[in-house]
């Protein structure tokens, strides 16, 4: 395939990923200067077909973006007006105070927002200021310069048979090339991983940490719904299995985010962290809430949790990464679409000073240093310690180490320093004879749901006569390494059902991989124990089609 001839177009800027972090920089550009010739190109089918978050909005990136983004139209509608944090038992729960919690875990001034609509505002605010957006536009290489620098990337390329060989209509694609180019792919892109892999970029860094994010709307009985109420929840049902909690945000138009999170550094091989989630509509407190309403949406995506000290370094020639592809999320807050966006401003800042010096193709050292040093590293160096805490002690630990190790960071000090995270979340995998398997209720069909079932009202969609964008290294680990050893937890860990072990009578068991089903959440990638999986992107408008998650 290497003598494919591509046209080629030539920009000031080429952006992957429509998310917060690459609209913020295509805005911000075209701020700074309308003559910048800026791309954004969009894998999902439109812009905000592949967000998913929580999510309470800080609006600090966007009130440094965008200061009238009120008189804009910006979907931000409903601010937070009740802030409650529970400790769920399997029977009840308990209230836990507000007052003793750090002031950054306050919600006052935040939104509860859509992020995939707040997304399509700002392509509408980018494409005003005459950025072009192209969706369905699927990335799948990096183009490099003669020096070693990243100047491009191949986008729009369809058609391949599933050999990978072209087909009857194959469209070969183009080569977008750029002065610079932001990688804003959201949680383990596939082009960030390339880049962080070729220029070691995570030398010296702590491991990246990871959660697996699931998300469902409701549509609620109007009596039970109060809008702007934020509430969070941890213990059951994870208990000493895993890390997680949830989140329950009331929007507008009696409609309910219904969340749950599950980190990746669970050693529980035999966890099923979908099913968690459908276990926990089922607690007292949330099933009284639901009951009577309707499921209207589903969702899931990796959430990237390793914080300040796992910031891989973010250039390398011709290339900056942005937002989620860094991990700029502030764990205890659930929060990283202001610092996603703060990034994209900072990037573009740096692109802009460096195209009017007449410089192309090397790193924006200034980009890296606006993050560590301002705003988004203030924010992340004061939670730093949280999520190591939480994995190394527990849930209790980390309220009470990390909450009093959170009040002295805002003072400006930390008694703890930096601790490390230690493993990856694959490598924190146990062997399945070290525990017991966990016993999980049916879902009844009401409050809980089969994942197949649940995966259809995510709306995803792969072309099926295409090469599969989940590749195995090795087709034969799952059956002769991870079943026997691990329990086959892919089968578990995936919240879209795409792998399963068919075992057929007088025949060797199978590894099936049911592309079709995957809605992009990059898991299967993170966790496999044996790291046999690689999640690339399939052709461009596939995958999840979310309405306003």
């Amino acid at each position: 395939m290497t003598d494919i001839q591509r046209e080629a177009m030539e920009y000031d800027v080429v952006i992957v990923g429509a998310g917060p972090a690459g609209l913020s920089a295509a805005i911000r550009l075209k701020q700074l200067d309308a003559e910048l010739n800026v791309v954004v190109l969009e894998k999902g089918s439109e812009v905000g077909a592949h967000i998913l978050s929580g999510a309470v909005l800080d609006p600090c990136g966007l009130d440094a973006l965008i200061p009238d983004w009120k008189d804009k139209g910006a979907p931000l509608n409903t601010p937070v007006k009740e802030d409650n944090f529970y400790m769920l038992g399997e029977a009840g729960q308990i209230r836990v105070p507000n007052f003793p919690m750090p002031p950054l875990m306050n919600n006052h001034g935040n939104y509860i927002v859509s992020m995939g609509n707040v997304c399509r505002w700002m392509a509408e605010q980018a494409e005003e200021l005459g950025v072009e957006i192209f969706p369905g536009m699927a990335c799948s290489e990096l183009v490099y310069g003669d020096n070693g620098e990243v100047k491009g990337v191949v986008a729009g390329e369809f058609g391949k048979n599933p050999d990978g060989t072209p087909g009857d209509g194959y469209e070969p694609g183009m080569e977008l090339h750029g002065k610079y180019v932001f990688l804003s792919e959201g949680v383990r892109g596939s082009l960030a991983k390339e880049v962080i892999e070729k220029y070691k970029l995570s030398a010296g860094k702590e491991p990246q940490k990871f959660g697996i994010g699931m998300k469902e709307i409701w549509e609620v009985d109007p009596a039970k719904h109060k809008q702007g109420t934020v509430t969070h929840t941890m213990g059951w049902p994870l208990g000493s299995n895993a890390g997680g909690g949830s989140f329950i945000y009331h929007l507008e138009n009696n409609q309910v985010y219904v969340g749950f999170v599950v980190h990746l550094n669970y050693e529980n091989p035999h966890l099923f962290p979908y099913m968690e989630f459908q276990r926990f509509k089922h607690h007292p407190m949330v099933a009284e809430l639901l009951e009577g309403g309707k499921r209207v949406a589903y969702g899931a995506r990796a959430i990237s949790e390793g914080g300040y000290q796992s910031m891989p370094k973010m250039v390398a020639p011709g290339v900056a990464l942005l937002g989620c592809s860094v991990g700029m999320v502030n764990v205890p807050r659930i929060k990283g679409n202001h610092n996603a966006m703060l990034s994209g401003k900072a990037a573009a800042e740096a692109a802009f000073a460096a195209i009017k010096a007449d410089r192309s193709g090397d790193e924006l050292n200034d980009y890296e240093v606006e993050v560590r040093e301002g705003a988004i590293g203030k924010d992340l160096k004061k939670v730093r310690n949280v999520k190591p805490l939480w994995s190394k002690y527990g849930l209790v630990a980390s309220l009470m180490v990390g909450g009093l190790d959170m009040w002295t960071n805002t003072f400006g000090f930390s008694l703890l320093g930096t601790i490390g995270h230690g493993k990856t979340d694959a490598d924190a995998t146990g062997e399945a004879k070290d525990f017991a398997p966990i016993d999980y209720p049916k879902p009844d069909g009401k409050l809980s749901f089969d994942r197949l079932t649940n995966v259809s009202f995510s709306f995803t969609n792969h072309e099926e006569q295409q090469p599969p964008h989940l590749q195995l290294k090795d087709p034969t680990i799952p059956v002769k390494v991870n079943l026997p050893k691990y329990a086959g937890p892919s089968a578990r860990y995936c919240p879209a059902g795409v792998y399963e072990f068919v075992e057929e009578e007088g025949k060797e068991t199978r590894f099936v991989v049911n592309f079709q089903n995957c809605v992009h959440c990059k898991t299967c990638d993170i966790k496999d124990p044996s790291q046999n999986i690689n999640w690339t992107t399939p052709q461009g408008g596939e995958g999840p089609n979310y309405p306003n998650m």
